[in-house]
C-alpha cells in the first residue's frame, strides 16, 4: 500500500442528542460542511469529522479528539465567551494547561461525553 493514496481520513463521533450535538459544534466555532438525517460532517479549515446520529454511553465515554490549534488561549476564550459550559450542562471544560509531554491542552467534552483535546505547542 502506498501511504501517498491516502486523500482522506476522518473519524465518526458519536451523538446521545443530535440536534443538541450539532448546535455544541456549530457554537465551538465548526461549520457544517454537509448534513442528513443521521449524519453531518463538520469542518474547521480543511479538517472535517463525521458526526452520526448513533451513541453507545460506552463508546462515547472512552471517545477522544485531538485538535492542534495555533494558540489554545484564542479557543479557550471562544468557549468562554460563548458560554458553551452554561448552555451545555454537565460537560467538562479546562482551561489551557501545560502538560509533562509539552503541549498546552485545553480538555473539552461535548454533550455526548466525547473528550476533545485541543492543544498548542508554545515551542512552534
Amino acid at each position: 500500500m502506498d501511504s501517498n493514496s491516502v486523500l482522506d481520513l476522518k473519524a465518526f463521533l458519536p451523538a446521545k442528542d443530535y440536534s443538541v450535538a450539532k448546535q455544541f459544534y456549530l457554537d465551538l466555532g465548526f461549520t457544517i460542511a454537509w448534513e442528513g438525517d443521521q449524519l453531518a460532517a463538520f469542518q474547521a479549515g480543511e479538517f472535517r469529522f463525521l458526526l452520526q446520529n448513533y451513541y453507545v454511553k460506552e463508546w462515547a465515554g472512552n471517545f477522544m479528539m485531538h485538535l492542534m490549534v495555533k494558540d489554545a488561549d484564542i479557543w479557550w476564550k471562544h468557549i468562554q465567551d460563548k458560554k458553551i459550559a452554561e448552555k451545555y450542562p454537565g460537560i467538562m471544560a479546562k482551561p489551557p494547561a501545560l502538560q509533562p509531554w509539552g503541549l498546552r491542552v485545553l480538555y473539552l467534552s461535548d454533550p455526548s461525553g466525547v473528550l476533545w483535546h485541543i492543544a498548542d505547542d508554545l515551542k512552534q
